[in-house]
């Protein structure tokens, strides 16, 4: 790991001030050790040059399927429930190791392109291995896991139906394997997939391993009015107050969606500590409805933002949900609902929060993780420049066209539009001969 002076750039630092000036910053091995005006160069630095560009702490997104990527433009128009049963369950059941490999490699470098530093990632049943090494190889920073699908339903294509006990040991042991790799880089969450494929023994032995290991959980809940019915069903209770009866809701749960909630579950989400990310794109295009973020925001509920699976957004963009963030909650509560700043608090040290990792993340801090991205802001769609709220104008202005570097633990990822740890040639010619034979034994088209 070598040692970079970033010089003359505008710093958006959200720390605890939100301080926002124009200096440098300087990056020894994974840390950041300086920030301020005019510092002086060490011997052997290498200076970055940042004059007219803006340094901002790398997103984290905390609800990514890298095992969708593949499935980009495969299942539009649909549904939660169709979207799943016919085109994302059959195509997750033909995944093969090298399909999934070249799914996560896809959906990083969609990620590592546009900022994203961190994500929350829930692979699907198998092969989930060949997503770590995936995961490892392209310095990024992330919670995974193998989904966990142990229910029994003839909707479910049988490659994906697993029993309990299998379900769980698998999921130790890639646990074992990865919790902690790359310096701590690669952290892994328990994943049952929704309370419809899980059962009841699954998930209370995943809140005991959860407790026992100090790891994450991350699942979805409360999407779409027909899963809801669907828990009711089940479990005769809403899914919050199912996953409260369980022991699930604590400081340790990311949930991603949380669309339809009553009074009850917003109150648990808040007394327990949960974490909600706040899938937009998604949420919007399968017509599944709007979070009630704004209320969650005020009631002091943990909020995170997440671009969700390839398939259903159709795109990884941390730019694109924080506008849409914004935007959505307007026409319901007003104009100054969900103000750019609230909003880009939840795409970077929101996000830190969600995963555990504010004190390492989530803001450009002297002893924090060296992860962040440069942006370059001279351009017509974000002129004039004048007197303008830099958070501002990168949540309304900005696109991820903008992101010119990135950097995650001290390593430039991507520097100057080059990837520098995928090879982005390979990885699109790969992702292309993958889906191919995926759709080859779907019969989908």
């Amino acid at each position: 790991m070598g040692s970079y002076l970033i010089k003359n750039a505008e710093i958006v630092t959200m720390n605890a001030g939100e301080d926002i000036f124009t200096g440098d910053i300087r990056v020894v091995g994974d840390l950041i050790t300086e920030i301020g005006p005019n510092l002086l160069p060490l011997v052997d630095e290498t200076i970055i040059d940042a004059t007219n560009r803006t340094v901002i702490p790398g997103f984290v997104q905390t609800h990514i399927h890298l095992c969708q990527t593949l499935f980009r433009g495969r299942a539009d128009d649909l549904e939660l429930m169709d979207w799943l049963r016919r085109r994302i369950w059959p195509l997750e059941a033909a995944h093969d190791e090298e399909s999934l490999y070249y799914s996560a490699m896809l959906g990083i470098g969609e990620l590592i392109s546009s900022g994203t530093t961190t994500i929350v990632d829930m692979e699907t049943v198998h092969h989930t291995d060949f997503a770590f090494q995936a995961i490892a190889k392209s310095g990024i920073r992330a919670l995974s896991g193998k989904v966990m699908m142990d229910q029994k339903g003839s909707d479910v294509p049988l490659a994906l139906q697993e029993e309990t006990a299998a379900s769980l040991q698998e999921s130790v042991d890639l646990l074992e394997k990865w919790n902690g790799f790359a310096e701590g880089r690669i952290r892994y969450a328990f994943s049952p997939r929704f309370v419809v494929s899980c059962t009841e023994p699954l998930l209370k032995e995943v809140q005991a391993l959860s407790a026992r290991y100090g790891v994450k959980v991350h699942t979805h809940a409360s999407e779409n009015r027909g899963e809801i019915e669907i828990v009711q069903a089940m479990t005769g209770m809403r899914n919050i107050v199912y996953l409260d009866h369980l022991g699930l809701a604590n400081d340790r749960l990311i949930l991603a969606h949380c669309v339809w909630l009553d009074e009850e579950e917003k109150r648990i989400l808040h007394d327990r500590g949960v974490h909600v990310s706040h899938c937009p794109g998604s949420n919007l295009k399968m017509a599944s409805g709007i979070s009630p973020t704004h209320e969650l925001l005020h009631q002091g509920v943990s909020l995170s933002l997440g671009a969700d699976g390839a398939p259903c957004n159709n795109n990884l963009d941390m730019f694109s949900e924080m506008r849409l963030a914004a935007i959505i909650q307007k026409p319901l509560h007003g104009p100054t609902a969900m103000d750019a700043r609230s909003v880009f608090r939840m795409a970077t040290i929101g996000g830190a929060r969600a995963v555990g990792m504010e004190r390492e993340i989530g803001s450009l801090e002297v002893g924090k993780k060296a992860d962040l991205a440069i942006l370059n802001l001279v351009n017509f769609h974000t002129f004039p420049s004048y007197d303008l709220d830099p958070i501002a104008r990168i949540v309304y202005s900005a696109t991820r066209a903008d992101v010119e570097s990135t950097m995650i633990a001290g390593e430039w990822v991507m520097e100057r539009g080059l990837m520098k740890t995928i090879d982005k040639g390979t990885v699109l010619r790969e992702a292309d001969r993958c889906i191919r034979r995926l759709v080859g034994k779907t019969a989908l088209v």
